[in-house]
């Protein structure tokens, strides 16, 4: 009787501290990436992130002489060939003295494994606010878009190319940025193969959203049309537009919808649907299930089939009125409704790229409390998917 009794309380124990111990491996972990008093900036912000096809997990961000937007920043670089537990030193990708270089996107060109980085040069004598940024392509005062690309897993690049004149159109856009984020390539549908880089143009509050993409592999690009229904009344400007920073995701079908960043309107994501591969776009549409504090956010296609035959869609932003609360949200209808949410950290969360890794997991590059750090998380798809469900509205 007794040899019974410590039996069960035997199995017990190890049931309760191995158990505590498998249910602690599921929770997410956090991974410092960038630290720019360590790296040797004073600012370190905008992150971007991707899997090369040997698994290395690229982090791009922005290394900022100031906290400022326009401060002779750099595109800088961090390798990891654990999954995101462990990070190389900080690599200098492009420099181009007191001209700022911003908004990495990066994107994976899956039949080669090159991975191709998209961001703009704004002269260091002009900030996105001013109103003499011009348009077109020549002169001191116009934004320029450069492309880098690597074949050797990010190890090396090559010298940027200045694409402007294939990506920008040549009136009416002044500013233009890149996602800042990822870029996606479509897999399925008439144009699978094709690469698309987000983008959004100005001129400053009169912003457009539109795709910038390849069909030979990156080898040359174009720009699609702008987004429409994109502004609203403004008492001060007439009108204003509601979107701005924006990420892409592929649909069941190789359909394409944009989740943007709101400036207008309702205090949630915007989207709209492609049904050409990004070329025209369906009307902004509001995204009732996603609160937005005016933040760049993430939006990822993790699969399209399950054992379930559903497929998952990911989204990563601040669910409130401020930049915190950073929640991944779950869509299992191409984004149409996002029934189950789940707090990723309670505290400061600002922008965030999601990335999926080799071994299933998920990972999550964002910027936590100020523009000192960046974190990687890495949680899993059963963690997620234990989150609080919700009854919503769909979006179309």
């Amino acid at each position: 009787m007794k040899r019974h009794f410590f039996k069960i309380l035997l199995m017990f124990l190890a049931n309760v501290l191995f158990g505590n111990v498998a249910a602690s491996a599921t929770e997410p972990q956090f991974f410092d990436v960038f630290i720019a008093s360590k790296d040797g900036y004073k600012s370190i912000r905008i992150p971007s992130v991707v899997v090369t096809k040997k698994g290395i997990v690229l982090a791009f961000a922005e290394g900022r002489a100031a906290d400022a937007d326009q401060a002779g920043n750099s595109i800088i670089l961090k390798r990891s060939r654990d999954e995101g537990r462990t990070w190389s030193p900080l690599e200098l990708i492009a420099d181009d003295g007191s001209n700022s270089l911003n908004n990495p996107t990066a994107v994976v060109e899956q039949e080669s494994g090159r991975v191709f980085l998209m961001y703009q040069r704004i002269p260091a004598h002009m900030k996105e606010r001013d109103n003499s940024v011009e348009t077109g392509y020549e002169g001191t005062n116009v934004y320029r878009n450069f492309i880098t690309w690597s074949d050797d897993e990010g190890a090396t690049w090559t010298k940027p190319l200045d694409i402007t004149r294939t990506t920008k159109r040549p009136t009416r856009a002044t500013t233009i940025a890149s996602g800042p984020g990822i870029g996606i390539q479509l897999t399925r549908g008439p144009h699978k193969g094709r690469l698309i880089i987000p983008f959004n143009e100005g001129p400053y509050h009169q912003w457009n959203n539109f795709s910038v993409f390849s069909d030979d592999g990156g080898g040359n690009w174009k720009w699609g049309q702008d987004v429409p229904g994109a502004f609203v009344p403004d008492s001060k400007l007439g009108q204003r537009s509601q979107i701005n920073e924006v990420q892409m995701v592929e649909l069941s079908d190789g359909s394409v919808r944009l989740n943007t960043r709101q400036f207008a309107g309702t205090k949630v994501r915007k989207t709209s649907v492609s049904r050409d591969g990004g070329e025209t776009w369906s009307p902004v549409e509001d995204v009732p299930a996603l609160r937005d504090p005016s933040c760049n956010s993430s939006i990822l296609r993790y699969s399209f089939d399950d054992a379930k035959g559903r497929g998952r869609i990911l989204y990563s932003g601040p669910d409130s009125t401020r930049r915190n609360k950073g929640t991944i949200h779950l869509s299992v209808d191409d984004g149409a409704t996002w029934p189950v949410k789940r707090v990723l950290r309670p505290g400061g969360f600002a922008y965030s790229v999601l990335t999926q890794l080799q071994d299933g997991s998920v990972g999550c590059l964002f910027e936590p409390d100020d523009a000192e750090q960046i974190i990687f998380a890495r949680f899993t798809i059963a963690w997620l998917e234990g989150g609080v469900k919700e009854t919503q509205h769909s979006t179309h």
